[in-house]
């Protein structure tokens, strides 16, 4: 059988044995310590043993029902014996004699009345049926791959027409919405009559909102060319020492004009000395932008977002950024971060459910966690973590 050892002892002997090892560093003594005793209980009869390396051929593992090792297989005479565990050599002590006495009593023994053509002919028979077994494992385990991997392939390709689709509908609105402010801008300085209407502080307005809109655009596309990679995709994490307090401040700083526009109370809680983290600026900024954003679409006119840091233990600091919204139902906090998932109060809303998978990727990328915790109606908190720097 392809992949086995070079048998131990004589070929043509009538007690054929497998020993199934791993690449524990114990094994080879185990092998030594098997063979030893072997050659100490063999007496009068001959035997044969392989020795099969079980990352070297699963497939013969698998035909066997292994569930440990090392195991040690009586192949022949039939009926197959397993003897498997720490305490090998003990069992054999105590079947080693029984199976001379089965050699001895078997007419196919040679020295019976047997016949030794038949004999060989069965030996090899059953040779070819378990190697004929184990191809057949293998050839059925390799059609399970693919199909697996086909089943992947048409979900990405389910997937990516549904961000197609997704991207035509959901690009309009902040498109449009910016168009019309530019050309609002454009007519009020090319035409006179109008120019007299264009304040400073509507073209302040109207500026903002096409600032905004754009911005809204531009997280749209990151989202998707994310997306588009594939859940599978490496992230190019470059981690290095960072001040996770100015960063938190430049990002609510960069929404100001959206938390304003719906009156909403922006708070901050980040102590002086909160220690610096060991992350990817911009990776981490993605991730803060998406959650406040989120905070911000889900918060009610006049409502709270807050966002707060402290230093959780030696090892991590811990961002907290916490709404007023409508809360996640339990049943969904799970779900909330994989791909595509959107709940059914948001589908008729604007964007793709992409931003809180692509922050979960990035944050355990900086081996940290992200969750929420939230009472329906009464607002969520989105937590996550990431090392702190050692000097």
């Amino acid at each position: 059988m392809e992949g086995m050892a070079q048998p131990i002892a004589q070929p043509d002997a009538p007690l054929k044995l497998l020993l199934f090892i791993d690449q524990r560093p114990s094994s080879a003594e185990q092998i030594q310590e098997i063979r030893r005793y072997l050659n100490h209980l063999k007496g009068d009869y001959a035997y044969q043993l392989d020795v099969i390396d079980v990352g070297e051929q699963p497939y013969l593992a698998e035909y066997f029902r292994l569930v440990a090792t090392p195991a040690l297989i009586k192949i022949a005479p039939l009926p197959q014996q397993t003897l498997a565990g720490s305490n090998i050599i003990t069992q054999l002590d105590h079947w080693w004699p029984l199976w001379q006495q089965a050699i001895a009593e078997s007419p196919e023994h040679p020295g019976t009345a047997g016949n030794d053509t038949n004999l060989d002919s069965k030996k090899l028979d059953a040779q070819s049926s378990i190697a004929h077994s184990a191809e057949v494992i293998k050839l059925s385990d390799e059609i399970f791959r693919l199909n697996q991997i086909k089943d992947e392939l048409s979900a990405q390709l389910l997937f990516k027409d549904h961000i197609i689709a997704m991207l035509a509908h959901d690009l309009r609105n902040p498109l449009t919405a910016a168009s019309i402010a530019v050309e609002t801008l454009e007519m009020g300085h090319e035409k006179p009559q109008r120019r007299a209407h264009m304040t400073p502080a509507l073209t302040l307005q109207l500026l903002k909102q096409a600032k905004t809109q754009i911005r809204a655009i531009d997280r749209m596309i990151t989202d998707i060319l994310q997306a588009a990679r594939g859940a599978s995709a490496e992230l190019q994490i470059q981690p290095q020492q960072l001040n996770l307090q100015n960063l938190c401040l430049e990002v609510v700083d960069s929404l100001r004009s959206k938390f304003q526009a719906k009156e909403q109370h922006f708070t901050t809680d980040i102590p002086q000395d909160l220690p610096q983290v060991y992350a990817d600026r911009s990776q981490v900024r993605q991730v803060l932008v998406n959650l406040m954003d989120n905070a911000i679409k889900y918060t009610p006119p006049g409502g709270r977002v807050d966002i707060v840091a402290l230093h959780r233990t030696t090892q991590k600091v811990q961002v907290s950024i916490h709404d007023t919204g409508p809360g996640i139902p339990l049943e969904n906090r799970e779900k909330i971060f994989e791909d595509s998932f959107r709940l059914k109060r948001d589908r008729a809303k604007d964007g793709y459910g992409l931003g809180l998978a692509l922050c979960q990727r990035i944050i355990r990328a900086h081996y940290g966690q992200i969750w929420v915790d939230s009472v329906p109606n009464r607002g969520s908190y989105f937590h996550f973590t990431l090392p702190v720097f050692k000097r």
